[in-house]
């Protein structure tokens, strides 16, 4: 299963999909790959990071949306004041 995870004031809030069915053309599983990329593409222009998670490597920047991965965390921008 992959995740995507956006951290945010109004509490967590996470869209799960399963690759093989995606892969099989599930129209389910293509919706929540859909929403995955939206909201990683509506945090993006706010200025949030997303990070690739993986068990044992350190999180690695992510640039572009991949629905590959396994664990996609936005962490939004973060302002001092």
């Amino acid at each position: 299963m992959s995740r995507i995870s956006l951290l945010c004031s109004r509490g967590d809030k996470a869209v799960v999909w399963d690759p093989e069915k995606v892969a099989a053309g599930d129209p389910e599983a293509l919706a929540a790959v859909a929403e995955a990329e939206r909201i990683f593409d509506e945090y993006n222009r706010f200025g949030a990071t997303a990070y690739k998670i993986e068990p044992g490597k350190p999180a690695e920047k992510m640039a572009q949306f991949d629905q590959t991965a396994e664990n996609i965390v936005i962490v939004p921008r973060i302002a001092g004041g």
